[in-house]
């Protein structure tokens, strides 16, 4: 079975895939640029919505000191990994920013938040503070651009990690009735299910369910034939 991955992958999850007789080719249809941003302080509780924001922000000489010792809620497992691997606390892990949402709902309304995001990004935690009125400011530290080209092999499975990733694939590409979609989590899924039925999402959105959605997808299918 040939896998289209639309953004790099770890060597782990590849080699586990190629072990279990799937070949891949990695195609990023994505690519993330830093922003040039000025940050002076940041609030007590600071929420990461993704790995990307955590990188680029830990990268950056400036910003860092300005991260030690304050209070995290993040988005997704391996944005946690990089937090730890960065010396953070992680108070509260989810799988999605309405998951989060409902966390931080917790919270007293006087604590103060930063957010540390790119310029696209879900709507759910702002118009919670904005709703309740909590006091939170946003960083925008990278963009996200589209980088669609044109697949003219056929695969027999297309792995999708993010709504943008989706949505550049599309702008050069159409659906091919016998391909399946993986998608890494419900946000994304959401995403494809616009342009095909033809999908399958991990239940937890980390790299070991998506290979077993992946893994279980196929010998099921081949069960049936």
């Amino acid at each position: 079975m040939r896998l289209l991955a639309t953004k790099k992958i770890s060597l782990s999850l590849k080699d586990r895939l190629i072990q279990h007789g799937f070949s891949v080719v990695e195609q990023p249809f994505i690519k993330i640029e830093p922003l040039a941003i000025n940050i002076d302080s940041a609030k007590d509780h600071l929420i990461f919505t993704s790995q990307n924001a955590v990188k680029i922000a830990f990268s950056n000489a400036h910003i860092r000191p300005l991260l030690e010792g304050k209070k995290y809620y993040c988005v997704g497992e391996k944005t946690k990994s990089i937090l730890e691997e960065n010396g953070q606390k992680v108070i509260k892990m989810a799988q999605n920013s309405a998951k989060l949402v409902d966390f931080l709902k917790k919270i007293p309304k006087n604590e103060k938040f930063s957010f540390f995001c790119g310029k696209l990004r879900r709507p759910e935690i702002e118009d919670f503070f904005k709703d309740n009125q909590i006091s939170f400011n946003i960083f925008e530290i990278y963009n996200t651009v589209l980088t669609p080209k044109l697949i003219e092999a056929h695969f027999d499975g297309i792995l999708f990690f993010s709504p943008s990733a989706v949505s550049s694939f599309f702008k050069s590409n159409s659906w091919n009735s016998q391909t399946q979609g993986f998608c890494i989590g419900k946000t994304t899924a959401s995403a494809l299910k616009n342009f095909t039925p033809n999908y399958s999402t991990a239940k937890e959105a980390n790299e070991t369910q998506l290979f077993l959605s992946i893994y279980n997808y196929y010998t099921q299918h081949h069960a049936e034939k």
